[in-house]
């Protein structure tokens, strides 16, 4: 057992005394979240992929595709219902236990996807998108509650100096749970026959998702209640209602926090489910060599253009690139602990900003080596940006409305950034005759907005963090 850490300028407690081991939260917060992130991602990769021809047959190809993303962004309309909910729980009985359901909730829904039959089966034409809809809303009321009691039981346990840098390791979930996911579709591609993956192959990463919930079940059950909620029940403090009281107090924290991180979200969204449908499509002269294999006119006006890239190629293109992400997630920490959140977010954002502009010009430097290095390049901003979230967020809140004024700033910032872009993302693709360009506008807008809401905010590196309820 810890001895209580000293009062110092931006120590995460002031006297607690430490329950949980180190290896313990960090364990926690890191198996929660890439749990949580693969069953995501895995929907994510399937909406590309699969879907728009097995719960959208009856739609001519663009309109299939948008279709599946659509339903794709269900769950970030259900993500700010599930911040609330969650949230409510989570300042009223304890990060623990919320922690636990939101698994549960997110791990049942995708395991209940891998069994759903498809609209390609007799009598399931309207129910089995129907069932979609509704399962792909129980993940995102699951995600809406994860990652703000993830991020708390890292950052509300951690010594002195190193929110930050203990906050990396459930943003670290994100790109662990993206390469088990995509690395899993990429096996079933190589071993399976499209035929095969298209008939059963592509619910399998559905159903393992219930080996991955029962170990994350088992790592956070055992966990204590992190020290700041215990100061929040000792001085009297719980909030009955968390969600009138995060209103009451820290509105304008939660509108700065949702922009904060809006170019975090449209970048993320970018680089992962609209890169794997651009990157996969056909080519003009792929599509027209096809339809003249098959002795039908090309019909440009029903052509999705894109690179040109197979399946399996395309997702370990991605797969090399997310390990960049994961590599920079944890370079931020140090370097928001060093610099100051504000600063180096300030930094990254501009960043970004010119990336989007930098993109289609990357692109077209070579065959190969232009898309990766859009991605690799992509995905480092990306860990650069999202890494120090889990400790910017929550230190904007009063620790008797954190949990849920974090969420709600996390999961609104979902809805705007990344709920509907991807079909944003869609329809400049195709507004620009194939070139992303648009999309990079899209992106640098999103930049400008974060960048604002970063210039209104104020550093919180060196806040207090346990006993700051009022």
């Amino acid at each position: 057992m810890s001895s209580p850490s000293k009062t110092t300028p931006g120590a995460s407690a002031e006297e607690f005394e430490v329950k949980n081991s180190r290896g313990k939260v960090l364990t926690a917060s890191l198996v929660g979240t890439s749990i949580e992130f693969y069953d995501f991602y895995i929907y994510a990769t399937a909406a590309s992929l699969v879907f728009p021809a097995l719960f959208f047959p009856n739609d001519n190809e663009t309109t299939a595709l948008l279709a599946s993303f659509a339903v794709f962004g269900v769950a970030f309309i259900a993500r700010p219902i599930g911040s609330i909910l969650f949230g409510h729980f989570g300042d009223r009985i304890g990060r623990k236990g919320t922690l636990v359901a939101t698994l549960l909730t997110m791990g049942i829904a995708t395991f209940a996807i891998g069994l759903l039959p498809t609209a390609l089966t007799p009598g399931w034409e309207i129910l089995a998108p129907t069932l979609l809809v509704i399962m792909r809303f129980c993940q995102g009321l699951g995600l809406g509650g994860e990652w703000s009691g993830a991020a708390l039981l890292a950052t509300e346990n951690a010594p002195a100096g190193k929110r930050a840098i203990y906050g990396t390791f459930p943003q670290l979930g994100a790109p662990i749970g993206f390469i088990l996911g995509n690395l899993l579709f990429v096996l079933l591609s190589h071993f399976m026959s499209d035929e095969t993956f298209f008939a059963w192959g592509w619910r399998v990463p559905f159903l393992l998702s219930a080996i991955l919930v029962i170990v994350g079940l088992w790592v956070r059950i055992s966990l204590m209640e992190t020290p700041a909620f215990e100061k929040v029940v000792q001085a009297g403090e719980v909030s009955k209602v968390p969600l009138f009281a995060a209103f009451k107090t820290s509105w304008r924290q939660i509108i700065l926090g949702t922009f904060i991180m809006l170019a975090t979200y449209v970048l993320f969204y970018m680089m992962t489910a609209f890169t794997l449908s651009f990157g996969t499509k056909a080519t003009r002269e792929q599509a027209a060599a096809k339809a003249a294999e098959a002795g039908e006119p090309f019909d440009p006006s029903t052509w999705v253009p894109g690179l040109g890239y197979q399946r399996e190629t395309f997702l370990i293109m991605l797969i090399v690139s997310v390990v960049f992400f994961g590599i920079f997630t944890l370079v931020s920490g140090p370097l928001a602990e060093k610099y100051g959140r504000r600063k180096m977010l300030l930094w990254t954002t501009g960043a970004i900003f010119v990336f989007g502009f930098a993109m289609t010009p990357l692109i077209g430097l070579h065959e190969f080596f232009g898309p990766q290095a859009m991605l690799i390049i992509g995905m480092t901003l990306m860990g650069l940006t999202f890494g120090p979230m889990s400790a910017v967020l929550p230190e904007l809140f009063p620790a008797n409305v954190r949990y849920t004024g974090s969420a709600i700033a996390y999961n609104l910032s979902s809805v705007f950034g990344a709920g509907f872009a991807p079909t944003v993302f869609i329809a400049l693709w195709a507004f620009g005759d194939g070139s992303p360009f648009w999309v990079g506008v899209y992106l640098a807008g999103a930049a400008v907005l974060t960048f604002g809401a970063l210039l209104l905010s104020k550093e919180t590196r060196d806040i207090a963090y346990v006993t700051n309820t009022k």
